[in-house]
């Protein structure tokens, strides 16, 4: 048999058992569902279980495309803050095929919404509840009985609406269930929209091989981090290495938690995205899905990427820590505090900094910042490291800004360790890279950083805002966002005298282990005196958060996991600065004029 004619049989007997499992039987009321598996905001598999004990769990079938979807939201919000309080459980489970995880969690964003947004990709909580519209609802009960199933209430149609409702159907089975009665009209119908299959990969394409069509898609997106001498826990630079992960790489390709990236599309357009586009998705997952055919190697390969010692290129100074870190195989790593070995004898003006830990395994991240005599602050700030980011490199954007470090200054890191589960040890080095043209603008920010943080217990989306007025005209270059392991999402606006409200940046499913800048291409995005830059962070301090030390606790603001920050930097230059200075490119510092100069002049 030929392999085009076996993938055809095999696309076409996966479609028929596609089929098949969404038109079985549904569950009839009063049938026990034994359990429900979806995905979380991060990606993450759940199920019915990590919902907790609850008296009614209470499930909306959602796509971000269904405009009866949108306008029904609002009655679940409604009816989450009267009932959440009696133990009763909302959950939105999107069946949106083209929906990402990002677009759900955007979704709940949007429409304020409290309660967990999770991801039914395979229809699997669709079939195990029977449902086959959106908003279409379904109850179960303490002991996971199915006790209600259809309409939220009889006033939105596709076709037009009540002014309000006759009957508040899925109100009135909750009511009935927390008071113990029977629900008394247990089905109900629905008119909706109708729930699609997931599309099923064509049959008339031919099946990717590893050579001609992944390859180049792995070496652009993915070889830069996976490659030997990295933090990535593999590498993905040949076949046999691809092929070993590839049911691992499938998934995360398809859920797009690789490569790492969190600003939805919707908003902004940021040089340093490296995103797959649609069809490299597509391109990767059918290759493993059509038996990761390795095809002809090319004649002339490309050559293999290497982890390179500094990404910034050579540096023209590199510190590194006197001493070398311990960390335990296991257990919680308070932060470290240290002071590097070096003192800026003058003023000095930096283009690009790299922090290099010798053994990146083991740094969650690291911060950096200047100290003078007058000790370190908001202003002082530099830069960071995470795995996945990207070194500050200046000459990216390609404008003659530098980042100024003034005399008698001393760099501190903030260095958070992360066990292995053996011990081990670190050290870590800063290069600096000094410019070689002279300095035009001085890189500046502003840190949104609320101290006064009460996150209500047991709360699924507690808010947080902060703002600030710029006081000149500037030029934005990116953002940076941290919080903690309660972060859920962080969303940028800026508001110019005069204007609506423009949404910078959103970051709809925020991750503590990839905290990453999101950079503007220069030019871009310009922002008058006077602008509003504000942003909004919600916070997940419910049992549903895998990561909850204690959702019963009120979390305050501090430095350590367990409690809770919110950092919103907006990085920008002062438009119309022009500063002119020279720069003594071995050294950073500011170059005096000649006496020649001066008599020039």
């Amino acid at each position: 048999m030929k392999p085009t004619t076996f993938f055809t049989l095999i696309f076409a007997v996966t479609s028929l058992a596609q089929v098949a499992f969404l038109h079985a039987a549904p569950p009839a009321i009063g049938d026990v569902i034994a359990d429900l598996r979806f995905k979380d905001i991060r990606a993450l598999p759940r199920s019915l279980t990590d919902l907790g004990a609850k008296k009614a769990y209470v499930f909306i079938f959602t796509t971000t495309s269904c405009p009866l979807v949108r306008r029904s939201i609002p009655k679940l919000v409604d009816l989450d803050t009267r009932y959440a309080a009696q133990d009763v459980q909302i959950v939105a489970v999107n069946v949106g095929a083209d929906d990402t995880i990002r677009d759900m969690a955007a979704q709940a964003i949007d429409l304020d919404a409290p309660f967990p947004f999770v991801k039914d990709a395979n229809l699997s909580c669709a079939k195990a509840l029977g449902v086959t519209r959106t908003p279409e609802v379904a109850i179960l009960d303490a002991s996971k009985k199915l006790v209600y199933r259809g309409r939220i209430d009889d006033q939105l149609r596709l076709g037009g609406a009540r002014p309000e409702p006759t009957r508040r159907d899925l109100e009135e089975a909750i009511r009935e269930l927390l008071e113990g009665r029977p629900v008394a009209v247990s089905e109900t119908p629905v008119d909706g929209c109708v729930i699609e299959s997931p599309s099923q990969p064509s049959v008339t394409l031919p099946a990717p091989t590893f050579h001609r069509d992944v390859a180049p898609i792995l070496q652009k997106r993915c070889a830069s981090c996976h490659t030997e001498g990295t933090a990535a826990p593999f590498s993905l630079t040949t076949f046999r290495d691809v092929a070993a992960h590839a049911e691992m790489l499938a998934e995360v390709v398809e859920d797009q938690r690789m490569p790492p990236w969190y600003a939805h599309p919707k908003y902004g357009r940021f040089q340093n995205d490296p995103s797959l586009s649609r069809e490299e998705r597509d391109t990767v997952v059918r290759w493993v899905k059509s038996g990761r055919t390795e095809g002809e190697p090319p004649t002339d390969p490309p050559k293999p990427v290497e982890a390179p010692k500094w990404r910034i290129g050579q540096p023209d100074v590199v510190i590194t820590m006197l001493e070398q870190h311990t960390v335990p195989a296991t257990g919680f790593v308070p932060y470290r505090y240290i002071a590097l070995p070096y003192l800026f004898l003058a003023d000095t003006w930096v283009e690009a900094i790299e922090i290099r830990p010798d053994n990146p395994a083991v740094v969650h991240h690291c911060n950096m910042a200047y100290a003078t005599t007058k000790g370190a602050g908001e202003e002082t700030f530099i830069t960071g490291h995470v795995p996945g980011g990207q070194p500050m490199d200046l000459g990216r954007f390609n404008n003659g800004v530098g980042f100024f470090i003034p005399k008698l200054a001393i760099l501190g890191l903030q260095i958070h360790y992360t066990t292995t589960g053996k011990e081990e040890n670190c050290r870590i080095s800063v290069g600096l890279r000094f410019p070689r043209k002279p300095v035009q603008k001085q890189v500046r920010h502003v840190l949104l950083d609320p101290h006064r943080i009460a996150i209500a217990p047991n709360h699924g989306a507690f808010p947080i805002q902060s703002r600030k007025i710029l006081d000149r005209d500037v030029m934005l270059l990116g953002m940076f966002t941290h919080m903690h392991v309660r972060g859920k999402d962080m969303t940028f606006y800026a508001t110019a005298p005069g204007q609506p409200r423009e949404t910078l940046l959103q970051i709809p499913n925020y991750n503590f282990e990839w905290q990453l800048g999101y950079e503007i291409e220069p030019g871009q995005k310009r922002l008058p005196k006077g602008t509003a830059i504000e942003a909004i962070a919600h916070y997940d301090n419910s049992a549903f958060n895998p990561y909850n030390p204690d959702p019963k606790r009120t979390v305050p603001y501090g430095q350590q996991t367990y409690d809770e920050m919110f950092n919103g930097y907006a990085f920008f230059v002062d438009e119309y600065e022009e500063l002119n200075i020279n720069v003594d490119p071995r050294t950073g510092y500011v170059k005096r004029p000649s006496k020649r100069d001066s008599a020039a002049k």
